[in-house]
């Protein structure tokens, strides 16, 4: 697994060079610049947790304009540095999910968590925050969850998920998915149906060649921005955080990495997060269902593996044909916002004040 891909922060690569950028949600981009002056910034310019499969941790973190850092977990200092450093912490007690207070000399603190769920039955269930703005905000981790499908969850992980506040999950899913595969949702939760593709023809026949497989997904993608069935599921997803802001909310589709990953794209980037971190969450699907893409493919005559391998892909084409629909039916993204899932300027204020911090 790439853990790469989900640092807190993403420096820019010669991959990321070449993607188009995204328009840029800026609705309330005042009133994040007197926030920040209101009370002190958090000084970390990167940081992130990544778990080892040996239950250690590894902590990075950069926090410029501070001498000291100081970093807790369990209440307990697990780690100290300078402004720029590196720890691997092992023999921490065992967790549904770790946190760690990373804790400056001067400034707010950051709290993260490696943005992997482990769960049994799921292998794309990660959180949504852990992302820098470009203000310097970042957003909160342990509320909003994204994943793949929930069919399979065992009674342990349906615990983990209530311990974890978990009290909305948002299908993404067709009829057919959800009849074939339905969902598990843990205790008290409300299941909610948001069908991307209702009304839709995608995905109604297959591709014949990669050639058309790529096709599909990227005018699949499209389909997502101005499709009748993407705009009324997205607008309820988004109605689903803004009313959720003392609980966690989940939305998932079938391998949690197109309609998931628009959903995330469109969430980050209306928070103010860089496109080229945008990019890197949306393509971490690809390590993340690595072993089930390949053991699906295995299983498939080569002509037919390359014909399905790109409709298991995550590809920087695909979610940037999702902005090139933004830009061609909206012309900006606020306006997609506002006109294609019913966010005006003081919803987003609003939803930037309960989703960042700093």
């Amino acid at each position: 697994m790439k853990k790469a891909l989900l640092a807190a922060t993403v420096v820019a690569s010669a991959l990321t060079a070449s993607l188009v950028a995204a328009p840029v949600a800026t609705a309330s981009g005042r009133e994040d610049l007197r926030h920040r002056h209101d009370r002190p910034a958090i000084p970390f310019t990167e940081a992130a947790v990544t778990a080892g499969a040996d239950g250690s941790y590894t902590l990075t973190w950069n926090a410029k304009g501070t001498a000291r850092v100081a970093i807790k977990a369990n209440g307990k200092v697990v780690a100290k540095g300078g402004a720029q450093g590196r720890a691997v912490v092992k023999g921490l007690p065992a967790a549904d999910r770790q946190w760690f207070d990373f804790t400056p000399e001067r400034g707010q603190r950051l709290r993260l968590a490696d943005r992997l769920i482990a769960l049994e039955g799921t292998a794309n269930f990660r959180d949504a925050g852990g992302y820098r703005t470009t203000g310097g905000q970042w957003v909160k981790m342990g509320e909003i969850y994204r994943s793949d499908a929930l069919n399979k969850l065992t009674a342990n992980d349906l615990a983990k998920l209530r311990r974890l506040r978990v009290k909305t999950v948002f299908d993404l899913r067709m009829q057919d998915e959800r009849t074939k595969d339905a969902d598990q949702v843990p205790a008290g939760a409300r299941y909610v149906v948001a069908d991307v593709f209702a009304g839709s023809p995608s995905f109604q026949t297959l591709p014949k060649s990669p050639d058309e497989a790529v096709k599909s997904m990227i005018d699949a993608e499209k389909t997502m921005v101005s499709g009748d069935g993407g705009k009324k599921a997205y607008t309820r997803v988004f109605e689903g955080i803004g009313n959720g802001r003392d609980r966690s909310v989940l939305f998932h589709c079938t391998a949690g990495k197109d309609r998931t990953g628009w959903a995330n794209a469109t969430l980050l980037t209306a928070l103010g997060v860089p496109q080229e971190t945008v990019m890197a969450d949306y393509l971490a699907s690809n390590d993340y269902r690595k072993a089930a893409n390949e053991a699906i493919l295995s299983h498939l005559p080569a002509a037919q593996a390359a014909v399905y391998k790109p409709l298991l892909d995550v590809r920087p084409a695909y979610l940037n044909s999702g902005y090139d629909e933004v830009k061609a039916t909206y012309g900006t993204f606020d306006r997609y916002l506002k006109d294609g899932l019913g966010i005006d300027a003081r919803e987003l204020k609003e939803l930037k004040r309960d989703l960042l911090v700093g």
